[in-house]
């Protein structure tokens, strides 16, 4: 005869418990949400203003090239041929590839660079991940370089980029790094939403992944596959914030003494001689991107 549990109210209680105090913010992560939240404003602020409109520019490219490498990454994983991957001033972009599955990579684009920026949100909570993160980046620059070795425009926002990265990983111990690649996480994740808005709902553009998707299925227009794509992106962007909030609990202080543990900066407590440090990772990654622009530049 199987045993019953006298008090089974008992474990919802407790689950319920254990839920709330996982979303409950720290004081560290209220200052995180504080400043995504600023981060927010000011983009959106900066968005239409002429002229300071400039100051998020690269960074509009770089969400444009999450979203074209989006659809090249689903391209491989059906089987297609990349030729290139292009960005262009206007802040445009195309992915030209044959083969593959179109009712896949065509959505690619939207849902992988909201994706991309939910996952670099989550990692804007903690330091030591927001280093992976920028290694995880590194890779990615890697790859569209390769596939947009042609493009010029692509050098110069990857090399300035890659900069960026490589300074804030100095400042304040990474602390600088944390919030840098939690405002690309939330620079990406606004940028699709206004893409699928404006592209989709707002106005129908005959050239946009949506109006190609819709000619693919045939049972619905393009703005029924925006405020689909829509919903979805918004879930990934409260995704990236809960599991924030539930996987980084550690506090300012612990996350200092974890990061200098964690490819420490020249100079602190925790680096050692016999482990590359950030100087010389960077040193080395702009010796083999110099390699690379002379091996391309010959090929």
């Amino acid at each position: 005869m199987p045993s019953v549990h006298p008090y089974p109210e008992h474990n919802f209680a407790v689950f319920a418990r254990d839920a709330k105090d996982s979303l409950t913010p720290t004081a560290t992560q209220r200052t995180t949400l504080i400043v995504a939240a600023c981060y927010i404003v000011a983009i959106a602020l900066l968005w239409h203003l002429p002229y300071l409109s400039a100051i998020i520019y690269p960074f509009k490219l770089l969400t444009v090239g999450f979203h074209e490498m989006s659809h090249a990454i689903a391209g491989i994983l059906t089987c297609a041929h990349i030729h290139s991957v292009e960005l262009d001033p206007d802040e445009g972009g195309a992915t030209r590839m044959s083969g593959g599955i179109p009712w896949i990579t065509l959505p690619a684009g939207y849902l992988g660079s909201s994706f991309i920026g939910a996952a670099l949100i989550t990692c804007g909570f903690d330091t030591n991940a927001s280093k992976v993160a920028s290694l995880v980046m590194a890779a990615f620059f890697l790859f569209t370089l390769w596939w947009a070795r042609r493009n010029w425009l692509t050098w110069l926002l990857i090399l300035g980029m890659s900069g960026l990265i490589v300074l804030f990983w100095f400042v304040a111990g990474g602390v600088a790094l944390r919030f840098f690649v939690l405002f690309i996480g939330v620079m990406s994740c606004m940028y699709v939403l206004w893409d699928v808005v404006d592209d989709t709902i707002a106005r129908k553009v005959n050239g946009s992944d949506a109006s190609s998707f819709a000619e693919i299925c045939g049972c619905c227009p393009s703005q029924v596959w925006g405020v689909i794509w829509l919903i979805q992106a918004f879930a990934f962007f409260a995704c990236g914030i809960i599991i924030g909030l539930v996987a980084f609990k550690q506090s300012s202080a612990q996350q200092a003494e974890d990061a200098k543990h964690f490819l420490p900066v020249p100079g602190s407590s925790g680096a050692l001689p016999l482990l590359p440090t950030p100087a010389g990772l960077s040193s080395t990654l702009l010796c083999a991107v110099a390699t690379a622009a002379f091996l391309l530049h010959r090929w």
